[in-house]
């Protein structure tokens, strides 16, 4: 991960197993109001109502609503990071396996919140902006990390350009997936596309570079 100079805590850390537990329940309900009924209706009484505290529990971890939007985004975030990793370090031994398995993750891991995740990024702006490409950073590491034992199979004339392609490629596939009108979704459906994405990536990571003119 990208260390970020000075960063501002988005909340109080817990310092007690309890106290690490109310928060989990206070960003948990925070998530499941946001994503129903969006981050306008979220209210810090809704939250505390719906995870079963206080208000006053609540503004002793957060100074406001900004502060709780900020912890849940950075929540959301670190939750896909650990999702792609787990699923790569379980992908097959085969730059196949690896491909398939970051282009599934990808896609399952932005389906989780759908439409949640672009809102939180829109609300909090540049801060959210930047710490979502902090993210895309490890994102991308991760998948070039479990690539790399494979890279002599890639056949283009500089294989670890080629992979970043193939990552940037399959990143962007997804996020567009999450904001489209008519995204894929369901279990079978998104497999079915995780696949597509993987024999494009790999069609092109085999395949020798095209001849190319030579310009004047």
């Amino acid at each position: 991960m990208i260390d970020e100079p000075n960063r501002r805590a988005h909340y109080r850390e817990p310092r007690q197993a309890r106290s690490a537990e109310t928060l989990a329940r206070v960003l948990g309900a925070a998530e499941e109001i946001a994503s129903s009924a969006g981050l306008e209706e979220m209210t810090i009484a809704g939250v505390a109502k719906r995870a079963g505290v206080s208000v006053g529990s609540i503004y002793r971890r957060f100074e406001g609503k900004e502060q709780l939007v900020a912890a849940l985004t950075e929540r959301m975030l670190e939750r896909r990071e650990e999702y792609v990793a787990e699923q790569l370090s379980a992908a097959d031994s085969s730059l196949s396996g690896v491909i398939d398995a970051y282009a599934y993750a990808l896609l399952q891991s932005f389906a989780d919140g759908d439409n949640l995740f672009p809102e939180l990024l829109r609300a909090r702006g540049t801060s959210a902006l930047g710490r979502g490409a902090r993210t895309i950073t490890e994102i991308h590491r991760l998948l070039l990390e479990a690539a790399a034992p494979y890279a002599h199979q890639v056949r283009r004339s500089d294989p670890a350009a080629a992979l970043d392609t193939v990552a940037r490629a399959i990143l962007g596939a997804c996020f567009h997936n999450s904001l489209r009108p008519d995204p894929v979704t369901g279990e079978v459906a998104r497999i079915r596309y995780a696949d597509e994405l993987g024999d494009m990536a790999l069609a092109y990571l085999l395949a020798p570079d095209r001849p190319r003119a030579v310009q004047a």
